[in-house]
């Protein structure tokens, strides 16, 4: 199969990478997310990934807390997923850099976007972490402010569920999972793609968002290779 975009976004929620025991990091689990990315890069496809931090810490649901350091407290959570990708990577062969966007020098470098487009060129694997650095944004906005800055083709949301639906899939049995849809229609009916903010930004910018089950990893890539999995959300629906 012949890859079907030459730079992508790949967004992964931390969830995907705790498996089974739904909280911190399953290597073995995190393995199996790698292996497609590396049969893309293989494919000559540039990849940057955002990873959420679910698996560690949700600032929403932090109570009484500072949402402000809750937020940052979940900057950190994408940092260790961040990091652990990119072992993960690095083992099967990968060249990888890991970008935050609060500054960590002992362990990462700060994201600097030419830098990170020089990174890209070289063929090298680029995970941004910290979010956008700024509280009350999600890593979902991360994701599509970081792939309208790297000039990505598509941003790629790896998440549990296998598409787009009009309404929840899990308590609606009749739910309607959408092919294609636009993102005034994604915005009109609030439908749970990413957050307002990163679809009014991938509208603005258009940029299109394919969201599609992690749930076989494999997905990945056959993603990337233009099979017709999960749901393309453009500014068109096509």
């Amino acid at each position: 199969m012949q890859p079907k975009y030459n730079r992508i976004l790949l967004k992964l929620s931390g969830e995907s990478l705790a498996g089974a025991a739904k909280h911190g990091i399953d290597f073995d689990v995190v393995q199996k997310i790698c292996e497609p990315i590396k049969k893309c890069v293989d494919a000559g496809v540039q990849v940057g990934i955002v990873v959420g931090g679910g698996n560690f810490w949700r600032g929403r649901s932090s109570g009484e807390m500072d949402r402000t350091r809750a937020d940052h407290m979940g900057m950190l959570a994408t940092t260790i997923n961040a990091l652990g990708v990119c072992d993960a990577l690095e083992q099967l062969g990968l060249d990888v850099r890991v970008q935050t966007a609060i500054p960590m020098r002992q362990v990462a470098e700060p994201y600097i976007r030419n830098k990170a487009m020089s990174h890209l060129n070289k063929g090298r694997v680029v995970i941004f972490g910290c979010g956008t650095g700024n509280p009350f944004f999600s890593t979902d906005t991360a994701a599509a402010l970081r792939a309208v800055e790297i000039e990505a083709d598509v941003i790629m949301k790896a998440t549990m569920v296998d598409g787009v639906y009009d309404s929840d899939p899990q308590k609606n049995p009749n739910a309607k999972k959408f092919d294609a849809i636009s993102f005034a229609d994604v915005l009109s009916k609030d439908l749970a793609v990413m957050d307002s903010t990163a679809s009014a930004l991938c509208k603005d910018n258009d940029l299109p968002i394919l969201v599609f089950s992690i749930e076989d990893p494999e997905n990945i890539y056959r993603a990337v290779c233009g099979e017709n999995i999960g749901t393309i959300v453009t500014n068109q629906a096509e």
